[in-house]
């Protein structure tokens, strides 16, 4: 394709096939951020046979499966793709996503048909990921082909701007929801949105359909250079592959994670950890979203100008540098009362270490957790009270200490059939955690967070502060991977890369963090996850990634 093609304005008619390519994610993204942000509900529907710090990782990890599941929907319609075309691959995505959220809003609960509840859950969420991970690849694939060059970074970060305005779009409805349902949001309110999702879909597949094929791939089928075989290409080829390699450890990790910390676990933060009532938390992270928005723009236009590595670089360096000083202050500006709860009674828990477990073990079930240790430092979790931990000899009964409160704990029996506590045990076991429940409310330690006593504009500064970290980051990734790779084998190369970081690295987030803080007690361990990963990508990215924001895409066929 010619510089005066490659280099012409944009048409009317291909920006409006631009925003409706965009509009047609926000819809697929608000289908997909429904599951994350109703994962305590979801715990209580379809895991009710837990306890609720297992229900609870064990809900995240059903949200997890639709992530780890998108690096195989990118083989499958990233192949599809580059062979048969962007605009009908768009079509089948949307039809899989919208489908499968909607089925969610009729899924019976575990109290209604047991097992099979969350195994059709996690079946559905399976099927999101799949249609997802061949949304993305696409939808950048298809803007930057149309954008003139020189703009690439500016037209595809409206594409970026669709995953935080569907995680709105879906915060939103909830809010709504709940406001409208009351006390039976728990019980059957939650359904509306996933339900609401049939109406989207109507509108998606209208949008999609109204779409016209990548002009640099409607040339190349013309031409008949289209691939035969996208995936040999793309990782049968070591020159190939191994930018592939590089686009995941040097891009897309350290963005995935920075991108999830500072939406969606920041949302966990304020209401598990701060203890910010789910209402108040939405809203901030909703008004964190608007201000921080418009920043996806901003960044990806800069990039077209200052290059797209100095900008993602720069935001997974301050990202890894700031997180174990944004996130404490989070906590004592949502809830000071707290705060100063936890300076003034300090937790331990003495124990044997020989006996204690790894508390964020995914797998566990509560009768798995039978010595002293194990059962204190669970009720702790329950609670989501920090403590230290303290050794003692072998053999010791776990103690756990409130101040100067001390609360022994106890070894556990299961009954005959080893599938439940022996009765005695489990009467025990309620008694401990009602003590241990009361001694830390007596404490302060299960204070919510007044919103009267909330420094509500630092709380949102700090917010708007991680929202925008994940512009930096998020912003420009789209261009920069669909420069790296050839047109032919495009929407393949760059759409694994992409789903790996952000389905497992990112899609990890929340319940690997879960698990550190359930199996440390520290409240900030969790952030270690995120501040590695950001800074190997930092230090990976500035030494092997090369620029690519004068890289001529047409060039590439």
């Amino acid at each position: 394709m010619s510089t005066d093609v490659a280099n012409r304005p944009m048409s009317a008619e291909e920006k409006k096939v631009i925003f409706a390519s965009s509009l047609g994610t926000v819809f697929e993204w608000y289908d997909f951020y429904l599951y994350g942000s109703l994962a305590a509900v979801i715990a209580k529907q379809f895991f009710g046979g837990l306890d609720p710090t297992s229900a609870y990782i064990f809900a995240l990890l059903a949200f997890a499966a639709g992530f780890l599941v998108r690096p195989f929907g990118a083989l499958v319609f990233g192949r599809l793709g580059d062979m048969i075309g962007r605009k009908y691959t768009f079509l089948v995505t949307i039809l899989l996503m919208g489908s499968a959220t909607f089925v969610v809003g009729l899924l019976p609960s575990y109290a209604s048909i047991g097992i099979a509840a969350p195994i059709i859950l996690v079946g559905l969420r399976m099927l999101q990921g799949l249609a997802l991970g061949g949304e993305y690849g696409g939808a950048a694939t298809y803007v930057a082909e149309h954008a003139p060059h020189g703009k690439r970074g500016a037209y595809t970060a409206w594409i970026q701007t669709t995953a935080t305005l569907g995680l709105f779009l879906s915060l939103i409805v909830i809010l709504v929801t709940r406001e409208l349902t009351g006390a039976n949001f728990d019980v059957w309110g939650w359904r509306v949105p996933f339900l609401v999702s049939i109406l989207l879909l109507g509108v998606s597949v209208y949008i999609r359909l109204s779409m016209n094929e990548s002009p640099a791939f409607a040339k190349m089928k013309a031409e008949g250079k289209t691939s035969k075989s996208p995936l040999s290409e793309s990782f049968g080829q070591w020159k190939n592959l191994k930018i592939v390699i590089l686009a995941l450890v040097g891009l897309t990790a350290g963005q995935a994670v920075v991108w999830y910390s500072g939406q969606f676990y920041a949302l966990f933060f304020l209401t598990s950890i701060a203890k910010v009532d789910a209402k108040t938390a939405n809203l901030l992270i909703a008004a964190s979203l608007i201000i921080g928005t418009p920043f996806f723009i901003f960044f990806g236009a800069l990039s077209d100008k200052v290059g797209r590595k100095v900008i993602i670089m720069g935001g997974c360096l301050i990202a890894s540098l700031t997180y174990f000083t944004v996130f404490p202050m989070l906590q004592a500006y949502a809830n000071p009362a707290l705060v100063a709860a936890q300076k003034a009674t300090p937790v331990t828990v003495t124990a044997d270490p020989a006996q204690c477990s790894f508390q964020g073990s995914p797998i566990a079930r509560p009768i798995d957790f039978t010595s002293s240790c194990d059962i204190a430092k669970r009720t702790l979790t329950e609670n989501y009270i920090p403590y230290k931990n303290v050794a003692a000899p072998a053999g010791t009964v776990a103690v756990i200490k409130l101040g100067d409160k001390e609360i022994p704990s106890l070894n556990a029996t299961l009954n005959d059939k080893r599938d439940a506590f022996a009765p005695d045990s489990a009467k025990a076991i309620a008694e401990f955690k009602k003590a241990v429940a009361e001694a830390g409310k007596a404490a302060g330690l299960a204070t919510p967070a007044d919103t009267k006593a909330m420094n509500t504009p630092m709380v949102l500064a700090l917010l708007v502060f991680l929202v925008i970290l994940v512009t930096m980051v998020y912003g420009p990734i789209a261009a920069m991977l669909v420069e790296m790779f050839p047109t032919r084998i495009r929407y393949t190369s760059m759409s694994l890369p992409y789903h790996i970081g952000n389905g497992w690295f990112g899609g990890l987030l929340p319940t690997t963090a879960f698990a550190m803080v359930a199996a440390t007690g520290d409240i900030f361990y969790g952030l270690w996850y995120p501040v590695i990963v950001a800074a190997g990508t930092f230090v990976i990215g500035m030494i092997f990634i090369k620029e690519t924001k004068d890289v001529d895409i047409y060039a590439n066929d």
